[in-house]
């Protein structure tokens, strides 16, 4: 009797994964076995990748309330004590958000907070 090696459910499994290395270059795209390499490396970037996103956005919004402040002579660490003291919640990204597109709001939420000092 012949040996089994998986058949229909080997084929499914391989056409899979090389269905996930579609668009890259060479045999990343065309042989299983460097295909899998490659697939099982891009699925570990994406998970890390998702939880740096996180790190990286709030870095961004933190930059740009930052700059909005000092612009209206305060710093960020003094302006969100003061929304803190104010009872402001808003987070990190609305007030980024703000502080981007509606430049006038955000000028009277930062007097609002040098006012309650």
């Amino acid at each position: 009797m012949p040996r089994a090696k998986g058949g229909f459910k080997s084929k499914r499994y391989h056409k899979k994964v090389l269905q996930s290395s579609k668009g890259y270059y060479g045999a990343r795209s065309r042989l299983y076995r460097i295909a899998t390499q490659v697939v099982d490396k891009a699925l570990i970037a994406a998970y890390k990748d998702r939880r740096l996103k996180k790190r990286e956005f709030r870095a961004l919004w933190i930059a740009r309330i930052n700059a909005a402040v000092r612009s209206l002579d305060m710093t960020y660490s003094q302006f969100m004590n003061g929304l803190k003291k104010a009872n402001v919640n808003l987070n990190r990204k609305a007030l980024a958000e703000l502080a981007c597109s509606d430049f006038e709001t955000f000028s009277k939420l930062v007097a609002q907070v040098a006012q309650s000092k």
